[in-house]
């Protein structure tokens, strides 16, 4: 199985309880739509847990992104200066920093910021459309859009004879009138009502808003099922 997930936010526990609900085996694949890192207690020691699943897959969100563009400011300003750099970096984690590593931190800026399936493409925040509402290659999008679009969350958004979306980056409290934490699957209007395939689904909108209501929630992509844990 393929599961999609979005806005972690150093919640270990929380991730590692969300695989052990799911039963994830070493035949699974799961990806991260971004925010691994911050408002929680525990960024690096997720960064380095996840970096280390072998079944794993990742793209930089905007937390991840600024945190990259701090590193590169400091290594323009001192770049000979690696220790320097490094208890700089660790410091940006209050809580966790000392257990960040030169190898942790390569491997965030390696990260891409998109990921594509046959039918189906992983970015933060969103991607622009074009004028007849299909996604531009999102290889044509600048990392800011993939990271901080704030349009394509809204649910007139449509998207047209395109991959489904996946996304996250707003909680989806913000959208739904009962303010509940769950993920929001926008259906296709030609899809057959019975039917739940990859494919009859557009956009798909993961950020349970775990930080703030310690909901952390995934989506598999063959079944097209939701799955939660609390904290």
């Amino acid at each position: 199985m393929t599961y999609v997930v979005s806005d972690i936010h150093a919640q270990y526990d929380l991730y590692r309880r969300l695989l052990e609900y799911i039963k994830f085996s070493d035949g699974d694949t799961l990806i991260s739509c971004g925010d691994i890192i911050d408002k929680g207690k525990d960024s690096v020691r997720l960064l380095k847990f996840i970096k280390n699943m072998p079944n794993a897959r990742c793209i930089n969100g905007n937390h991840e992104y600024t945190f990259l563009k701090y590193y590169w400011g400091l290594m323009r300003e001192s770049p000979d200066n690696f220790d320097y750099v490094l208890k700089k970096l660790q410091e940006y984690f209050p809580d966790d920093g000392a257990l960040l590593d030169w190898d942790t931190i390569d491997w965030v800026e390696s990260l891409p910021f998109y990921i594509e399936g046959k039918d189906f493409l992983c970015v933060h925040a969103g991607i622009p459309l074009d004028e007849n509402g299909r996604i531009i290659p999102p290889e044509k999008a600048t990392r800011e859009q993939l990271v901080y679009d704030r349009n394509f969350k809204d649910p007139h958004i449509e998207v047209k004879d395109s991959k489904c979306v996946f996304f996250g980056h707003t909680p989806t409290s913000y959208l739904l009138p009962d303010g509940a934490s769950k993920i929001i699957a926008y259906r296709r209007k030609e899809a057959q009502k019975d039917s739940y395939k990859i494919t009859d689904f557009y956009k798909i909108h993961l950020d349970t808003g775990t930080w703030i209501d310690g909901v952390l929630g995934c989506f598999c992509i063959e079944n097209c099922n939701a799955y939660y844990v609390k904290r």
